[in-house]
């Protein structure tokens, strides 16, 4: 009895410091976001003092300040916070539920089913900023149910959808690459603009639909945080535990994709954002199913610091994309090198 009882305190001891670890590691990337927000804010080919700035998000007529905060700054900003917030939460969904690393939106073609359809009206149709993005979404969304069907069996199979999502990744990145190839010089540049994943040119109109679907789908992964740890233990353990696990996927993929078909048709594809968040929320807060929201902040804290340098560091501009490609590329060949080594390859 009294082993029992000294167990049930260990436990409820480790519970503590996990969930004290959990709010100082969550509140310390809310503060960082919150930094580089106002970072973003200040910095720009004009410094302005801090209390221009202020007064110009108050909505007091300041020329030069009003424009460059409210019009260019302000609306940059908004769209690498929440299109970061949506790529880190829905790829730590994807590595969650599927039990690898790899299984991201982007590794698995999701993203690349979005950025097929904005390449074919921006080289084919020469449609509007309007018509590309819904376009991207419905590319993204169709993409994923194009890979349920093709990967359904008489049990579910996580190898199987990695590897069918590895093959339509190729599949649409070289439709991508003919598009490009067979289109006018006069579109190449702004196909090639949007793929590179940029913030350039965001607006408050554009970035509406993003805050809405990442206000509307995020209280639903933290509510389905419970189910989504009991499929990380595996289909059997995870049924055996009352959980109706196609069911739950679905609801997980569906919203997990709407935030990332969203978030491309805002910025393009942002290299490796969804790929790097999960891990390094796990790394800072523990492994967890409960880490969507660092997730969250943390893909939102690599797209604002990575616009930061991509704007500022270097004698010429880059896109936020090819600055998080930079940061992203080594840590895939780390991480498959590792899988590897342990025969997970």
């Amino acid at each position: 009895m009294r082993n029992q009882s000294v167990e049930r305190n260990f436990i409820i001891k480790g519970r503590r410091q996990r969930r004290r670890r959990w709010l100082f590691v969550t509140s310390l990337l809310i503060i960082l976001t919150i930094i580089l927000c106002c970072a973003m804010l200040y910095f720009g080919n004009t410094i302005y003092p801090v209390n221009v700035v202020l007064r110009s998000l108050m909505g007091e007529e300041i020329v030069g300040a009003n424009f460059a905060v409210n019009m260019i700054r302000l609306p940059r900003m908004i769209t690498g916070l929440f299109a970061g917030f949506s790529f880190g939460a829905a790829g730590y969904i994807f590595q969650t539920m599927f039990r690898n690393p790899l299984a991201n939106p982007n590794i698995l073609g999701i993203t690349s089913g979005s950025s097929v359809a904005a390449v074919f009206c921006i080289t084919v149709l020469h449609s509007s900023n309007t018509v590309v993005s819904v376009a991207s979404v419905i590319g993204g969304i169709t993409t994923v149910i194009i890979m349920y069907f093709l990967s359904r069996g008489r049990t579910f199979s996580v190898g199987r959808i990695i590897i069918i999502g590895i093959g339509m990744q190729a599949m649409l990145d070289a439709a991508i690459s003919y598009l490009i190839l067979k289109s006018g010089q006069q579109d190449i540049a702004g196909a090639l603009r949007w793929l590179s994943g940029s913030l350039n040119g965001s607006k408050m109109s554009e970035v509406s639909p993003l805050i809405i679907v990442v206000v509307i789908f995020t209280p639903i992964l933290l509510i389905l945080g419970k189910q989504l740890s009991m499929l990380e233990l595996g289909e059997q353990t995870a049924t055996s535990l009352g959980v109706h696990t196609d069911k739950m996927r679905m609801i997980l993929i569906v919203s997990s994709v709407i935030m990332i078909a969203v978030a491309t048709a805002t910025t393009g594809p942002i290299a490796f954002i969804s790929f790097l968040a999960g891990p390094i929320a796990n790394r800072l807060v523990g492994v967890s199913a409960q880490n969507i929201l660092p997730a969250g902040f943390v893909g939102a804290i690599i797209v604002l610091f990575a616009d930061i340098i991509g704007q500022f560091a270097f004698e010429y501009r880059y896109p936020v994309g090819v600055i998080s490609g930079i940061f992203g590329a080594p840590y895939l060949i780390y991480l498959l090198i590792r899988m590897n080594r342990k025969g997970e390859l």
